[in-house]
């Protein structure tokens, strides 16, 4: 499909969202009209408006519908550049309000809309696009977490110290920024067969992935990565003269910031090892199925196994007041720190991530603690419980955090309980927010964070295939 045809498949899909069906269940017209205009959406999906007009024609809830068909289409309707380049969809995503796309963020984004594509080919190849362009960022410097569409701009963080490059927004290192263009990659190809997006170029990347994930194990050195920044803030500089905090070798893979651009303090970042682990290995089913190439198949399963054997060693620690649970971040020494943050990845999303299973004992009682006062950082406030994370300070609650509990919970009990508190806390917005406060909702951050957004949205289309009588 080129550029012509998909503008054109997009006018006709605008048409089909014009007469999507009227609603029959949810009466959502009291509710203002906050969703961006048909005329200014970015990308229209007749698959998206479809699972829209059914979830909401169906559901109880008067509110959640609303917040359902504001959030989950937000990716699409706010932050996605279609083009074709040398033949090949392109897609840049930009993370909301920040005019540049993230690694992470971009491929969270569109994640939830992947079982959608076989009723969509234009949304199908706009997710192409996406980890086409991914691969190109990754090519471009595998230790950068956030690129420019504009390969030539140079970023604001350009007095950094570090070695920036035009086209890179920021160059902060952070396993899972290597990890979630797999995960998407993977699941694409699931649930396609489609194998365009992974050519020579991809394998390169894959091959580039490994390496860098190699070079963070510092057996022999610190190894190329280093970062430094004047600020004022001490979350976004790196002690130890930018390589981080000592770590003794053992096999996991340091990550010198966590998924909410805060530097760690122990720099083998617990969540992101147990993510590569998952990766390492889809990355290998394809390279092996796609490109049939058996030796760099092996050498990611090989590492793979290696920091999974580090992971059984050293991610379990007891903690005095819980007893046994996985650590956020260790050092390989001994030491660790008992948190968790409320971005993805966390220890509460592992077996969203595919890392643990969610029935896992030690996983149960990692989650009884994360959720409990014993948790520096989570919240308990006159308005809502839930975690948070030292990225915006004590006392604020991250949706996302909220949404990654209710992709985890196994009862009605915490399903519900999750999606109230999100319904409670969106502060007459109709959309949720990077965190707000636990006492006082309308005390947010980022109006416009279109990755809380979308996954809000699958939360409610996860809950509504299984369990839809808790949106009633």
């Amino acid at each position: 499909m080129n550029r012509r045809e998909f503008i054109r498949n997009t006018a006709v899909i605008a048409s089909a969202v014009a007469v999507a069906p009227s609603l029959t269940a949810a009466d959502i017209t009291s509710f203002p009209v906050v969703r961006t205009p048909l005329e200014k959406r970015k990308f229209k999906s007749v698959a998206v408006e479809k699972i829209i007009a059914e979830v909401q024609s169906k559901i109880g809830n008067n509110e959640l519908a609303w917040m359902f068909g504001n959030c989950f289409p937000n990716t699409l309707d706010t932050t996605v550049d279609f083009e074709m380049i040398d033949g090949k969809p392109d897609t840049y995503v930009i993370t909301g309000d920040i005019d540049a796309m993230w690694l992470r963020d971009s491929s969270a984004q569109v994640y939830p809309y992947l079982s959608l594509m076989k009723d969509d080919p234009a949304l199908q190849q706009l997710i192409a696009g996406v980890i086409n362009r991914q691969t190109r960022c990754i090519l471009l410097d595998p230790y950068a977490n956030a690129f420019y569409k504009d390969a030539t701009k140079v970023s604001e963080w350009k007095s950094d110290f570090t070695d920036m490059k035009p086209g890179i927004h920021e160059r902060k290192w952070e396993v899972d920024s290597l990890c979630y263009p797999i995960r998407l990659a993977h699941e694409y190809w699931k649930e396609t067969g489609d194998t365009k997006p992974f050519d020579d170029q991809w394998q390169k990347a894959i091959a580039l992935t490994l390496q860098t994930f190699r070079e963070q194990q510092r057996k022999t050195g610190k190894g190329p990565y280093h970062f430094m920044r004047r600020t004022e803030w001490q979350t976004d500089t790196v002690p130890g003269r930018g390589y981080g905090n000592p770590i003794k070798p053992v096999g996991l893979i340091c990550s010198i910031f966590r998924p909410s651009d805060d530097a760690t303090i122990f720099p083998f970042l617990i969540p992101s090892n147990f993510f590569a682990v998952v990766s390492l290995r889809q990355a290998a089913e394809m390279l092996e199925t796609i490109q049939h190439d058996k030796a760099l198949a092996d050498d990611c399963r090989a590492l793979a196994n290696e920091v999974e054997h580090a992971l059984r060693e050293h991610a379990v620690v007891i903690n005095r007041q819980v007893g046994r649970v996985y650590a956020y971040e260790v050092d390989g020494y001994g030491n660790y720190y008992c948190i968790d943050d409320g971005n993805i990845p966390s220890l509460m999303s592992l077996p969203y991530l595919g890392a643990v299973p969610v029935n896992d004992p030690l996983y149960q009682s990692t989650r009884r603690f994360l959720r409990s006062d014993k948790n520096p950082y989570y919240c308990q406030g006159k308005a809502a419980n839930g975690p948070g994370g030292p990225h915006v300070g004590m006392d604020m609650i991250w949706p996302l955090g909220l949404i990654t509990e209710g992709l985890t919970a196994t009862t009605d009990a915490d399903i519900r309980e999750c999606l109230d508190t999100l319904q409670r806390t969106h502060a007459g917005t109709g959309f949720m927010h990077e965190a707000f406060n636990k006492d006082d909702p309308k005390n947010f951050t980022r109006k416009w964070f279109a990755w809380a957004n979308t996954i809000f949205g699958e939360l409610v289309l996860k809950t509504y295939r299984e369990r839809p009588q808790l949106l009633n």
